[in-house]
Order: structure tokens, then C-alpha cells, then sequence
């Protein structure tokens, strides 16, 4: 939690950080200012004090908001640098570098974060460390400061992942309900105008519907059917048509406007009927899911429910890649992966686990065990984002139906 980086700083012997970049779909700047319309902003914070937050002319209402005690960078565009008569710098460098002088920054470690163009972020840092020597620039160590802190959620963090479970959940529903308007026709599924629907046509409606309730989709979804189900990060062959009786893996995975917090799910379905194979798949997959959800803990490292998924599904007879390390058919990839800013941040399932990789009080998680027989031309996965409250208890922040097949009309 945010409450959190004065300690690690402080553990990390880091004497000030610095967020780069804009104020939207940039996660560790939204972490401190929220969701704003700031194009270039610079936000430093000093160990143990509030951060300060540099913003362009245009934009001073928008930094306003964030609280934050502010500086217009127009206004340090005449202060003098102690290298400035050898070398020329671009504007940013400039006010930067005075606003790191105004706040005793001119030496010291400073750890850098935030979306940028690299050329231009290289560049600058460069430059930075041109005019103060001093002042040691660490890029993404090896414990991330803002990592560590996203790693756990604040009741409120929460509250915002499980509203936008709430919207995730309509938007299925509503995909759920025209397809179970729908009906087998010669060519695949048709809509009741007799129109082919199409996978294109499906995630049209899925943006529609998240447009409608502020959300967005800035990493796409997957709705990949038959073989490309097979496969786990298929999205999905746009111009398909849609076939009755064969799986269905929906994964959603939006986030608030302006790229906030996400939240991911997924179910598998078959719009008609499902094959005696495909039943039984998802039964086992299902059957999985639930088995590790029960055995969960706090305090435990995530790669041990990886390996107990593994073992449960090495006795229903499938390969995974515990023992077939390079396998594409049974169960090919991990349980889970933490969910916030980023769809997919710690903890992580790996055997490598840090501190941050650990169940632990405020994280908030996926489960996603799956199936995968590309060459069967099929698939199956379910997945729900889960949080682990101050008792360790886990909660799932939002109820949706297993279903594996979605009725259809008669012709």
C-alpha cells in the first residue's frame, strides 16, 4: 500500500523517487495523482514527505486536483544551472533539474518511474546526471519500490477493482444474453435477422457495452473459439463465424476510463450444446478451481497452489508443465497473478518467490486454472479475480454463473 513507500525507501536506501510521464494509462503515475488529464508531469517525492508534482502551463486546474502541493514548470525556466555555460539542455532538463535543486536533490539515489518514449527518457536521465553528478539514477531495481507498495490494496483500491467486476460481470451478461438470442443456421450462428455473428461482431458489442458504463478495453479480450481456444492468449480469428457446439473461452479484462484499475475474468462456454469431451473437460477444470480455492492460505507462497494445480490435474490423466515443461496440450501455464493498475502485477506464481509473491492480507488475485488441446480443437478456462482481507480470509469480489453451454433459439 501507499502507506508503504516511506518504509522501503528508507529499507532501499533511496533518497527521493520520480514519476514520469502522463496522468492516464500510465500506472505508477495514476497510483499517486488518479486517473487526470496531464500530458507531461513530473511527480518527486522525497523520503518522508509529500510528494510534489511539476505540471505544464495548460494543465495547472488538473494538478490541482491531485492535491498534491504543485509547481508550474514555466516558472523554472530561468533558473541557472551550474553547467549551463558548457552545455545547452532542452527545456524539460532544465526545469527539472532546478525543481530537484529547489528540493536539496542535487546528490543522492533517485529512483525513476512512469510510461515515457525511451529514446526520450534516456536522453533526459543523461542529461540530469550531466548537470548533477551526484545524483545516482536507478531505474526498476531489483525490488521495485512502487511493486512492493502495489502488491497489497487499500480498502478503497478494492472497492474499485470490485466495481469494475460489477461492470465486467453486466458486460458478459449482456454478450450471454444476445447470443442466447441467436440460432443455429447453415453457415454457423446467425442473429435473428439471419445475419452470421461473427467474433469481430462479438467483441464490437463487448466495447460498446463497456463505453456505455465508463470502462474500457486499451488490452483487448479474448474470444477465441475451437482450436484457438487451444491456445491460451489466442484472441481470436475476427472474421470466424460463430459455431454451435464448439468451446468458447471469454476473457475480459477492462479497466476504468482513463486507464485505472482493471479486473479479469474469464469463462468457457458452447452456444447450443457442448460434446460429451468438452462436458467433461470443463467438469475437471471446474472440479480444480474450486479444490484450490478451498486450500488456500494466507502467509503462502503462490507457486505452492501452482504445483498442488498441477498435481490435480496430472491425476485426472492431462499433462502440465510441472513434469512437460514445454507441453501445449493439458495445462500449459500458471494459476494466477496479482491484478491492480496493471492486469497483471504481483504476487505472480513463480518458484522464485520475493516477499511480494506470497498470499498475503490486501493482495487481490486471479485463479485461473484451464485445459488446452489445440489439436482436439478445443479449450477450456475459468478464471475470477479474488481478494484476502485483513483475516486472511478470501473473498471473490463478484459472482457470475460457471455455465458451460448458452442456450440458443430454434430456427
Amino acid at each position: 500500500m501507499k502507506t508503504n513507500i516511506d518504509t522501503c525507501m528508507a529499507q532501499q536506501k533511496v533518497d527521493a523517487l520520480v514519476v514520469l510521464g502522463a496522468a492516464q494509462h500510465n500506472p505508477d503515475m495514476v497510483y499517486f495523482t488518479g486517473i487526470a488529464h496531464l500530458s507531461r508531469t513530473v511527480l518527486l517525492k522525497k523520503q518522508g514527505v509529500e510528494p510534489v508534482l511539476m505540471y505544464q502551463p495548460m494543465e495547472r486546474d488538473e494538478a490541482a486536483k491531485s492535491g498534491f502541493e504543485t509547481r508550474n514548470s514555466a516558472a523554472y525556466n530561468q533558473s541557472k544551472l551550474p553547467t549551463e555555460s558548457v552545455i545547452k539542455f532542452k527545456q524539460a532538463v532544465h526545469q527539472f533539474c532546478a525543481l530537484l535543486a529547489e528540493f536539496g536533490m542535487t546528490q543522492g539515489r533517485v529512483a525513476v518511474y512512469g510510461f515515457d518514449d525511451i529514446r526520450t527518457s534516456a536522453s533526459f536521465l543523461r542529461d540530469v546526471q550531466a548537470v548533477y553528478p551526484g545524483v545516482e539514477i536507478l531505474v526498476d531495481g531489483d525490488e521495485n519500490i512502487l511493486e512492493l507498495a502495489m502488491a497489497t490494496k487499500s480498502a478503497e483500491e478494492v472497492e474499485r477493482i470490485r466495481k469494475m467486476g460489477v461492470i465486467t460481470a453486466q458486460v458478459v451478461a449482456e454478450v450471454a444474453d444476445f447470443l442466447s438470442g441467436c440460432h443455429a443456421g447453415s453457415l454457423g450462428i446467425e442473429d435473428s435477422h439471419g445475419n452470421v455473428v461473427t467474433i469481430e461482431r462479438v467483441k464490437r458489442l463487448i466495447d460498446l457495452e463497456l463505453i456505455k458504463r465508463e470502462a474500457e478495453n486499451p488490452e483487448g479480450s479474448i474470444f477465441a473459439q475451437g482450436r484457438d481456444a487451444g491456445v491460451p492468449h489466442s484472441i481470436g480469428n475476427p472474421s470466424e463465424v460463430l459455431q454451435p457446439g464448439k468451446n468458447i473461452v471469454f476473457d475480459i479484462f477492462p479497466c476504468e476510463m482513463g486507464g485505472g484499475y482493471f479486473h479479469d475474468f474469464t469463462r468457457t462456454w458452447s452456444l447450443g450444446y457442448a460434446t460429451e469431451e468438452n462436458h467433461q473437460l470443463h467438469q475437471q477444470v471446474l472440479d480444480v478451481y474450486q479444490m484450490v480455492i478451498r486450500e488456500l492460505e494466507s502467509g503462502k507462497p503462490f507457486h505452492i497452489f501452482q504445483q498442488r494445480t498441477c498435481e490435480l490435474f496430472e491425476s485426472f490423466g492431462h499433462d502440465t508443465i510441472i513434469h512437460h515443461p514445454m507441453t501445449t496440450s493439458g495445462y500449459v501455464h500458471s494459476l494466477g497473478h496479482g491484478v491492480g493498475l496493471r492486469v497483471h502485477e504481483h504476487p505472480f506464481c513463480i518458484n522464485q518467490a520475493k516477499e511480494l509473491d506470497f498470499l498475503q492480507p490486501g493482495c487481490v488475485f486471479t485463479i485461473e486454472p484451464g485445459l488446452y488441446y489445440p489439436d482436439l480443437g478445443t479449450g477450456v478456462r475459468i478464471e475470477d479475480t479474488y481478494w484476502m482481507n485483513e483475516q486472511g480470509v478470501i473473498k471473490r469480489l463478484v459472482e457470475y454463473p460457471y455455465d458451460l453451454v448458452i442456450p440458443i433459439k430454434n430456427r
